[in-house]
């Protein structure tokens, strides 16, 4: 009777274990596609072994360096090994075309991560990296538990842009952020160089550009020239490289070229009085000599074969060309009827340019409504405000990538009572709001599903002013963005995402990141410049035309 009744106990043990397990949260964020848990657990220590031929020892080399960086463990590489080990190994799964997809099996003696390129080797790696680094150190030794995952991401284009033009942050920072968007398997980091306060890269042809254009910054005209070399630019794109994140250079043209102007006004378009000096011109042979001569520069610094030039606002400060008389031979001689028709031409020459230097042509969508081909072309629709647009873009047979202001600009505020960023007639841009993207009306558009490329959060600065409130700005949203542009919709919970969110703030934390905590907003107040403190915050014009739908 004794042995019937211990049975029935251990069977009833067993099977609440068994339901512990199935309900225990895998603490990744994005959320895999199939995450299985398994029973037992790995015990990572400085006698486990990495095994990896040569075709993925770089990437063996980037995990034992993090692990070290980390955690402090030290891991050795091997040719083969029979237990506690990791194995690396590329697979031919030729019904897996993600070039993302990987497989992760943690056991009780190995740790097998498979992938059928590169790149998921690196997302398997991220993940695996994810749950060490949650996990605490005892004694060199860091307890994993047994999962079996199998992933890849909706979308292939999950981008993170930053603005660098109006305030400038350095190599150190956005080393630390191509760190965080690898993390949470980002993959493109959208680099916003050119602007009216600042040039921030330097170009060996004209090097007045950073020299005299690189002086300055959004609230302070005369700040000292900041910029990148063409050797910071070298060490950046590559250390994203190393985690397999393109970097996409923006040249904005053919407006928001005051920074450039100022180095070298013989190629000004000129402005209006708002927005003085605003335009490279058109109507000049020479001009076009000069910015493809800079393209060219560009396009040796940036492997990824894509060039972002803008073509945004070019309303705002183009009036001057309505008298300027090399802009009116133009149209005379090209028949050109009013100033789109202008600006239309500037980009595709530019556009033809870019071409020529096998590279993709990026733009904002304002180039819907132009002569630019598809071909070869992706629109960056940033006017929530104009769904027209997109379905216009889908409909010309564009690649477009989703980075609508609501909810995808991070210069938004977080929550009401913030006073540093944009609201939009009262609404501003929460972590929720992030996580929900896209809806349905979007990814129901006729050819979405085969033109939309993927989603981007945009990092504009004019009011960030230093790393503390553009860490507040980016983080903890910067998890949402990265499930909403990894996850299906029909897996995401955002319950269970708070949840496993609320367990990377130690993260966070660690790093010695200022983030905004919307559980615990007095945990970390706000933080004010002391003209921001007075009242005198310098976005005040842009968000009032922000209101009204005049700025970017």
């Amino acid at each position: 009777m004794n042995m019937i009744k211990n049975s029935l106990i251990l069977l009833v043990a067993l099977f609440f274990a068994c339901q512990a397990n199935a309900q225990e949260v895998l603490p990744l964020i994005p959320k895999p596609l199939k995450a299985t848990r398994q029973t037992g657990s790995f015990m990572l220590s400085q006698q486990t072994q990495v095994v990896a031929n040569n075709e993925v020892k770089q990437l063996a080399q980037y995990l034992q360096g993090e692990l070290l960086r980390y955690q402090g463990l030290s891991i050795r590489t091997a040719d083969k090994a029979a237990e506690n080990y990791i194995s690396l190994s590329l697979v031919n799964n030729r019904g897996k075309k993600n070039a993302a997809w990987y497989q992760l099996v943690i056991s009780s003696n190995k740790i097998e991560i498979k992938a059928t390129q590169p790149e998921g080797l690196f997302a398997g790696i991220s993940s695996l990296l994810q749950l060490v680094r949650q996990q605490s150190v005892n004694k060199k030794v860091v307890e994993l538990a047994s999962w079996e995952i199998e992933d890849e991401p909706i979308y292939a284009w999950r981008g993170l842009m930053l603005d660098e033009s109006r305030h400038f942050f350095g190599k150190e920072k956005v080393k630390q952020l191509l760190d965080w968007m690898a993390f949470y398997k980002l993959n493109k980091f959208h680099w916003h160089l050119t602007d009216q306060p600042g040039w921030r890269i330097e170009i060996k042809a004209f090097p007045k550009l950073t020299l005299v254009g690189g002086i300055g910054s959004h609230s302070d005209s005369l700040a000292k020239a900041q910029y990148y070399t063409q050797e910071d630019i070298k060490e950046i794109v590559a250390y994203a490289a190393q985690r397999y994140i393109d970097v996409i250079p923006e040249i904005d043209m053919p407006g928001h070229a005051t920074a450039a102007n100022k180095a070298y006004p013989e190629f000004s378009g000129g402005g209006s009085p708002k927005y003085p000096e605003f335009t490279f011109n058109p109507g000049k042979e020479s001009t076009y000599q000069y910015l493809t001569q800079i393209l060219r520069e560009v396009d040796v610094l940036f492997p990824s074969q894509m060039i972002h030039i803008g073509a945004d606002e070019v309303h705002f400060g183009n009036q001057h060309w309505n008298k300027d008389e090399a802009v009116q031979s133009l149209m005379k001689s090209k028949n050109l009827k009013d100033l789109p028709a202008v600006e239309a031409y500037f980009v595709k020459r530019m556009a033809d340019s870019i071409k020529n230097l096998n590279n993709e042509i990026l733009a904002w969508d304002e180039i819907v409504g132009g002569t630019l081909s598809p071909e070869k072309t992706t629109v960056f629709w940033w006017r929530h405000d104009k769904p027209e647009i997109l379905k216009d873009a889908l409909q010309k047979g564009y690649q477009v990538v989703l980075c609508p202001r609501l909810p995808l600009y991070f210069d938004f505020v977080q929550e009401d009572s913030h006073v540093v960023g944009r609201k939009w007639a009262g609404n501003f841009v929460p972590w929720q709001s992030v996580y929900q993207f896209p809806t349905k009306e979007i990814t129901a558009l006729p050819n979405a599903n085969t033109l939309i490329r993927g989603i981007q959060a945009n990092v504009w600065t004019e009011v960030i002013v230093d790393a503390q409130q553009l860490d507040y700005k980016i983080f903890p949203r910067i998890a949402a963005l990265a499930e909403a542009a990894w996850t299906p919709s029909q897996l995401k919970d955002q319950t269970a995402f708070e949840s496993r969110l609320k367990s990377h703030f130690k993260l966070f934390t660690a790093e010695g990141l200022y983030f905004f905590n919307p559980f615990n907003q007095q945990a970390s107040p706000e933080l004010l410049t002391p003209a921001q403190r007075k009242g005198l915050l310098p976005d005040n014009e842009a968000q009032t035309a922000a209101e009204k739908g005049t700025i970017k």
